[in-house]
């Protein structure tokens, strides 16, 4: 997750009447690398729309368009109690939600677990070790029970994995690669649900894993659970993504399964990796530099554009490269901390962006006290262009997944739920997606954008809770396509 400040005022217009003509003509190649037009939008919506397709096909594609088995959406009156378990990248998040009587109504309790860095690139077993000790001082403290055995029932766990995962099953989920900085080995390829059971049992816990979800698909779930105009879920932080009901008839990787072709199934786009094969994404050389460090080199090509764990270092990147080959930025300065890889992150842009001051003495500021550096006011300038161009190039594609999406299933009016720190914290991210959907799409101006994208419910606890409720509902049907142990649940 990328930490932001809190929200500032109104931010200050720009000024470039005092930069000099080298800055200038270097910000004026800044802006041409940096910007997305009406006509690149629609190129790269365009072929988004037939990414999205062939990903659902058996030969498959970049974007995996991965099946969830969350066969439709709930109805408002699912009741009962359950756990959620929240895995992400810097936190573990442990929730109780109470789904009362009252239709689209939840209460919940929840307690967060710093996830220590040495877990994300240790052993396997040490992983799911301390999830479990964590769910465990969970239970106790919030059920008062001395020995966990004597528990009436399970309660139903609802398994956030935020992680791109195959899933032949609800309550099954095989990682096809870390991502968010974890790399433990022996993981990758393997089911991950056994290995979290195997802790869980070795603790005699009272739980049943009834469900492993994405965040993304749980945004969904839980957007639509408290809004039923809601018919996509996203998320714009640390990376991005979308999920989606499609049809089971559209899809054609699980006909196998003779599943009724009108049946809803949601599915988990990852589309992070969207054209892994640069058909229509223009990289900048800073692009190029960002994949060819990362750990795993050409892939998620369209998420290291736009998502908050690259942001920062795309401005770091820049900057470097104007004090070494171009303008001599920073003259004569110690550059030491600039040259850290990843030392910056999405809220070193905000913050700029939010300096309300003619002066940009904030920006001044800050540089001063993370970068050591004095900077003049024509490179606070240059600097404030620049977290422009790159905050806008990210929320202006960030657009093309959602408007491809509403292409692809002909949606003309929904609301789109949306979380993640970038989207929830960045300044005037919103707005910068929201105008580059009416171009995309065309709307006449004047009137209400027909599709909003709007703050999301908390898709990896209450989403999480809600999609194990589903799946017993289910269960309790007899319908129990893509559920694979069924013992338990009901």
């Amino acid at each position: 997750m990328v930490d932001f400040p809190p929200r500032r005022k109104p931010s200050r217009k720009g000024s470039m009447a005092d930069v000099p003509k080298d800055l200038l003509e270097q910000i004026k190649e800044l802006e041409r690398l940096f910007t997305v037009d009406q006509a690149k939008l629609i190129e790269v919506t365009d072929h988004f729309v037939k990414e999205l397709e062939k990903g659902l096909s058996v030969e498959g594609g970049s974007i995996p368009m991965n099946p969830t088995w969350v066969m439709g959406y709930p109805d408002g009156y699912e009741t009962g109690t359950f756990l959620a378990l929240d895995m992400g990248g810097t936190n573990l998040r442990v929730c109780e939600i109470i789904l009362p009587e009252e239709k689209g109504e939840f209460e919940i309790i929840q307690s967060k677990y710093r996830m220590p860095e040495e877990l994300k690139t240790g052993d396997s077993e040490e992983l799911w070790e301390y999830i479990a000790d964590c769910l465990q001082q969970f239970i106790e403290y919030h059920h008062e029970v001395e020995d966990l055995e004597q528990m009436e029932s399970k309660l139903p766990l609802g398994f956030t994995f935020s992680f791109p995962a195959t899933q032949d099953f609800i309550d099954h989920g095989v990682l096809q690669r870390w991502t968010k900085g974890f790399d433990i080995s022996g993981v990758e390829g393997k089911d991950v649900a056994p290995l979290l059971e195997a802790a869980l049992q070795k603790r005699k816990l009272p739980v049943k894993l009834s469900a492993l979800i994405n965040d993304t698909t749980g945004t969904l779930i839980a957007s639509h659970y408290t809004d039923d105009t809601m018919q996509i879920g996203c998320i714009f932080g640390t990376g991005c993504n979308a999920a989606y009901m499609e049809n089971c008839g559209s899809v054609p990787k699980i006909a196998h399964y003779n599943l009724p072709p009108d049946m809803p199934i949601a599915i988990n786009c990852e589309y992070g990796a969207f054209d892994n094969e640069l058909v229509v994404l223009s990289r900048t050389p800073f692009d190029v530099i960002i994949d060819n460090d990362s750990p795993r080199p050409g892939q998620q090509a369209f998420e290291k554009m736009i998502a908050g764990l690259y942001l920062g270092e795309l401005f770091r990147l820049v900057l470097l490269d104007l004090h070494d080959n171009k303008c001599g930025l920073f003259e004569g300065q110690d550059i030491s901390k600039l040259r850290k890889a990843y030392s910056l992150d999405a809220s070193f842009l905000s913050f700029i962006e939010e300096d309300p001051f003619e002066n940009l003495s904030e920006t001044g500021e800050l540089l001063a006290n993370e970068l050591s550096l004095k900077a003049s006011k024509p490179e606070l300038e240059l600097c404030r262009r620049l977290a422009e161009l790159i905050g806008t190039r990210a929320a202006r594609l960030s657009a093309c997944g959602v408007a491809a999406i509403c292409k692809k299933k002909n949606i003309e009016s929904c609301h789109v739920g949306a979380d993640g720190s970038v989207f929830n914290k960045y300044p005037h991210f919103k707005a910068r997606g929201a105008q580059a959907l009416r171009e995309i799409l065309g709307w006449p101006k004047g009137k209400r954008d027909p599709i909003d994208i709007r703050a999301a419910e908390d898709g990896s606890g209450v989403g999480a809770a809600l999609i194990a409720a589903l799946t017993i509902k289910r269960v309790k049907a007899g319908n129990l396509a893509g559920i694979r142990n069924t013992e338990g649940m009901v």
